[in-house]
This record gives structure tokens, sequence and C-alpha cells, in this order.
């Protein structure tokens, strides 16, 4: 006599809702997971600290200057914060491939599978990826201004953190990085190619500039202050050119292109097949 074997019943297993914050700590694994991303974050901080010390390193063997001029104009902060243009360099670019990277590989329907709501996932790069970036890159202006101030003290040109703006000039340069970096994504996720997300933000950040200077000054002027990086770069002035944005209504311009982005790319990724 044979019996008849019983199924066993299948083990349910507690269901995961999907929430921000399980979102966001999935992202935080991939950004910290990616070689490319570790190595590009690096990068940002090395431009940061190296030109720090090259640059007051080149001021001083040189000063002063021949121009009485440029010593009137002369900014210690500036000097010692050379090295955030470059980063902003690698940070941007790392902005756009950290939504690009996904789309290149085929990985975003995997993401959007997880996220069936689907923003949750944007937002939840641009979370990770704006404190990640403004984590590393505060202590490292902090860092580089100390670094460049120590070396100016050779010709007693240097300057410190009591003198007015210089805070503000120091914290904004990460703010500034960071801002990029959020510009960057949202036009990654809004194009979704790598080489069309850069070649967009090069040419916001630097490309139209250019072009507007070729323009009268009667219409470059007014115009100038208001594009990304004039009006971004205000708040990384200790004195900002008479003619531009106030620091941080510059600063809040410069944010609104992001947003502006994020939000294209929000509306764009709700209407569009991944």
């Amino acid at each position: 006599m044979t019996s008849t074997p019983v199924a066993s019943p299948a083990l349910k297993l507690p269901e995961q809702r999907v929430t921000q914050l399980r979102v966001i700590r999935s992202e935080w694994t991939k950004l910290r997971s990616l070689r490319s991303s570790m190595i590009s974050l690096l990068l940002a901080v090395v431009f940061i600290l190296g030109l720090s010390a090259l640059v007051p390193a080149v001021v001083v063997h040189h000063w002063p200057p021949r121009d009485p001029h440029d010593v009137a104009s002369f900014d210690p902060t500036g000097v010692s914060l050379a090295g955030i243009f470059l980063a902003q360099l690698a940070i941007g670019v790392l902005g756009v491939l950290v939504v690009t990277g996904e789309y290149a590989t085929g990985m975003i329907r995997a993401t959007m599978c997880a996220v069936p709501r689907r923003l949750p996932a944007l937002w939840a790069k641009a979370i990770v990826f704006g404190v990640v970036t403004l984590v590393l890159t505060i202590p490292s202006a902090i860092a580089a201004f100390s670094i460049g101030q120590s070396i100016l003290t050779e010709k007693h040109i240097q300057t410190s953190f009591s003198q007015p703006h210089v805070t503000r000039a120091v914290i904004g340069a990460a703010l500034y990085v960071t801002v990029v970096g959020l510009l960057g994504l949202g036009l990654g996720a809004l194009i979704r190619n790598t080489a069309g997300g850069i070649a967009s933000l090069f040419g916001l950040l630097f490309v139209i500039p250019v072009v507007v200077h070729f323009l009268p000054s009667s219409w470059a002027d007014p115009i100038d202050k208001y594009l990304p990086m004039s009006a971004g770069q205000a708040l990384v002035q200790v004195r900002p050119d008479s003619s531009s944005l106030s620091p941080w209504v510059g600063f809040l311009v410069f944010c609104l292109y992001a947003a502006a982005a994020l939000i294209a790319a929000a509306v764009a990724l709700r209407r569009r097949d991944v």
C-alpha cells in the first residue's frame, strides 16, 4: 500500500512595502558599490586639495604682481578654493552617470520594477548623491582653505575664517559643487544618454556663457549674471562683482536650474517608458 505524498504549504515571506527610506538605502548600496563612483568622488577631493597647495604656491613664488590693481583685488580665499572648479567637472559627470549608467546597462528596468511608482527612485538618487557629495566636499573645502592659507602666510597675504564672508565662501564652494552634481543628475535622468547628458551639462555651464559674451555688453551683462555658473559662483566669491547677483540670490537661481532639471526628469519618467 502506498501513501500519497502531501504537499507542504508554501512558505509565505512577509511582504516588504516599498518606502522612500528603503529606496534610499538601495540607492546608497548602488552608489558605494560602483568603482567608477568612488573614483569620481576621490578625483573631486584630489582636485580640491591638490590645487589648494599648487595655486597658492605659484602665487607666493610670483608675489607681488607688477600690476597694483592685482594686489588690491587679490582674493586669498579664492586662491585656496581654485580646485573647486575642476572638482565640479568630476561631480557633474558623476551626477549624469548615476542615472545614465543604469540606462546603458539595462539595470533601470530592475530598478523600476522594484519601485513601480518610479519617482521615489529618482528622489532617492538625488538625495543620496547630494548628501554624499556635500559630506565629502565640506571638509575638503575647509581643508583646502587651511592648506592654502598656511602657504600664503609666507608673504603675509593670508586670511582667516573670522574675516567677513570667508566662511560663507568656503561652505558655499561645497554647496556649489553639490548643486552642479544634482544638475547633472537631473539632465542625465531627462536625456537618458551619457554623452547627451554630459554635453548638455557642459553646454549649460561653459558654452552658453561664451556665446553670451559675444553679444553687445548692454545685453550680455544682464543675461550673464543669471546663467547657471555665474549665479552659482556668486556664493563662492568673498567680494562678488558689482554686476553679479548677491551671493544667496545667485545660489537660489542656480538651485532653480537644478530643480527645473529634476522636475522635468520626473515628468518625463512618469510619461515615458523605461
